[in-house]
């Protein structure tokens, strides 16, 4: 059994900074791909940002530069750090995990959270 959950969305002002975070059951993030992921009202998920297990990290154009990708040490925890949020950043944020490591381990492809929700507004 393998389980991911996103915590740490909330409401905050635009301009403002909140870090999400996916707990993972287990090293997870070890030796598989971490990424972070949003869906808009009315709008297709979209990737925001992804580090490969070697820390190879890659950001959508509309979040360079304002939010950061990471994992903890035991790498059983990954993290977004966003600041100078925007309006248009409101969104269902989900966290992810894939590679073969996580097919060999936990025998599933890839492995989704439930979501946690950002509202940016005034």
């Amino acid at each position: 059994q393998v389980q991911l959950v996103e915590s740490g969305g909330g409401l905050v002002q635009p301009g403002g900074s909140l870090r999400l975070s996916c707990a993972a059951s287990g090293s997870v993030f070890s030796s598989n791909a971490m990424g972070w992921y949003r869906q808009a009202p009315g709008k297709q998920r979209e990737l925001v940002a992804r580090m490969t297990s070697g820390g190879i990290t890659n950001y959508a154009e509309s979040v360079k530069g304002r939010f950061t990708i990471s994992r903890d040490n035991a790498k059983t925890t990954g993290y977004l750090q966003m600041n100078s949020l925007k309006p248009e950043d409101t969104a269902v944020y989900y966290c992810n995990a894939e590679g073969l490591q996580l097919l060999r381990t936990y025998r599933v492809r890839e492995v989704w959270g439930q979501g946690t929700l950002v509202t940016v507004s005034s």
